[in-house]
């Protein structure tokens, strides 16, 4: 899913705030997700996080 998905569901502030809070590094910009570019999303939270593409994809699912 990518942040436009989790926002259609009404959730994506929510999601923000847990993962900023496991993640204290993370900013807003890094949580932006622009339109068609997924893959360079998640190469920024995996450089902030430390977790795989596949790992960060079913964490975040999982929040």
């Amino acid at each position: 899913m990518n942040e436009a998905e989790y926002r259609t569901k009404g959730n994506w502030n929510e999601l923000k705030g847990k993962l900023k809070k496991q993640y204290g590094d993370l900013t807003d910009d890094d949580l932006t997700y622009n339109e068609g570019q997924q893959d360079e999303w998640l190469g920024k939270l995996q450089q902030k996080t430390g977790k795989a593409k596949g790992e960060l994809k079913k964490w975040i699912d999982s929040l």
